[in-house]
């Protein structure tokens, strides 16, 4: 996994700032992966409650974690119950490592 214990701990922290301490986190993507370089950090925010506005969410988490994360490129992607799975959520939750 290529993030650093600060950078681990900075995205747990505004995540958890933002939708609570029950969200989880996954990393997922290229930065699993030791062997590469660069990238941009891949994160999936699982959520136990149903989401109104995924979308507003998901901006709300960017834009936080972009500032944190010092402008480093970050793509999240975040689902609750009843949210309608696409093949890259799939992926995430099969593939990811949690945070």
């Amino acid at each position: 996994m290529r993030l650093s214990e600060d950078d681990r701990h900075t995205i747990l922290r505004v995540v958890h700032d933002v939708c609570g301490p029950q969200a989880r986190v996954r990393l997922f993507g290229s930065r699993l992966n030791d062997t590469q370089r660069g990238g941009d950090i891949d994160l999936l925010v699982e959520l136990p409650d149903p989401l109104a506005d995924v979308r507003a969410l998901q901006w709300q988490l960017y834009v936080k974690l972009l500032r944190a994360l010092g402008g480093r490129p970050v793509d999240v992607l975040v689902i609750g119950p009843g949210t309608k799975r696409q093949p890259v959520h799939e992926e995430a939750l099969r593939e990811g490592e949690l945070l």
